[in-house]
């Protein structure tokens, strides 16, 4: 964590976010770090960085925000996250994903300091696949939210372009984790088990599509594969994170709940059925590992272990 973090200030967007905040953890300590947030820090992060409100839709702010910080380095994790909310609100994502990038381009190409940017895509963006997708894998974003991501891809290959920007492109799998919302499949199952556990639902769980497969990986590794990327990506070459490895819901749904201190019933959900779900969406990390040796060094059992203590406390705290 030397090459690129030793030359300046290093900037996160997003910061009080799910993956922003596990990587505002990862990175404290190891350089000049300031962390841009909507809203309050969590109080327990509040010395691990300088976090400054910033709304990144409000251009100007961002600009002077830039030239006043000049950071060497940017990890752009603010934007709309929900696929199955973008169906509902198609305007949000535009705005979240491609114009927060686009004003953060701006003010950099404007401030005129040498920065690298890793911009947080997804894996939404490719074509429906049954194997392993590899990052020149046809691509066929099927919602607004991947739409968005793609959008926000290209900005950052034209900032590499037109603007001389050191645009770093990933496109992580699904990832998971304590902090991630619980409109989120795992961390919704995760929340409605400690909920039963303390008397406060009945023991019937609540599910969606447990066919669909998904390759899933911890938060933690996902954020070490960006600083990672950081110092050792090639500018406007995407780069899945992911694990390789595809579960269906049902075996994260079996999973939690032999973790479960208390007896409990599934049942299919029709609400939380999506109108476009994906059967698998699983991917090659080849590249990745080749560039940065990375490989998940957190398994499953203990993924959901964390997952699931982490909402048994937050029940308790309420």
């Amino acid at each position: 964590m030397s090459r690129v973090n030793d030359a300046g200030p290093v900037l996160v967007t997003g910061a009080a976010g799910f993956a922003g905040s596990h990587l505002v953890e990862h990175l404290a300590g190891r350089c000049d770090l300031t962390a841009w947030t909507r809203s309050d820090p969590p109080a327990e992060m509040a010395s691990l960085a300088r976090w400054t409100r910033v709304d990144l839709l409000d251009r100007e702010r961002v600009r002077a925000e830039i030239l006043a910080l000049r950071p060497a380095a940017v990890y752009h994790c603010a934007g709309a996250a929900h696929v199955a909310d973008s169906w509902q609100d198609t305007v949000g994502p535009l705005a979240g994903n491609v114009l927060t990038t686009h004003y953060l381009f701006d003010a950099l190409r404007r401030a005129g300091a040498p920065c690298r940017v890793l911009v947080t895509g997804s894996a939404t963006v490719y074509a429906a696949s049954a194997s392993p997708l590899h990052e020149d894998s046809p691509l066929a974003p099927a919602s607004p939210y991947a739409l968005s991501k793609l959008a926000q891809e290209q900005l950052g290959c034209l900032a590499v372009g037109e603007d001389g920007v050191d645009v770093i492109l990933t496109r992580p799998f699904n990832h998971t984790g304590p902090r991630q919302r619980p409109t989120f499949a795992a961390p919704g199952i995760a929340r409605q088990i400690a909920l039963i556990e303390q008397g406060a639902m009945k023991p019937l769980l609540k599910v969606g599509n447990l066919d669909a497969e998904r390759d899933l990986t911890d938060v933690r590794d996902t954020v070490r594969a960006y600083a990672l990327l950081m110092q050792h990506g090639t500018p406007a070459t995407p780069y899945n994170v992911a694990t390789g490895v595809a579960r269906p819901m049902r075996a994260i749904v079996d999973a939690l709940i032999e973790r479960s201190r208390v007896a409990i019933e599934v049942a299919q959900d029709p609400a939380r059925l999506r109108p476009h779900d994906i059967p698998v969406l699983v991917g090659d990390p080849t590249r990745l590992r080749s560039a940065t040796g990375w490989a998940p060094l957190i398994g499953f059992g203990r993924m959901l272990d964390d997952l699931l203590e982490y909402w048994r406390a937050s029940v308790l705290a309420k």
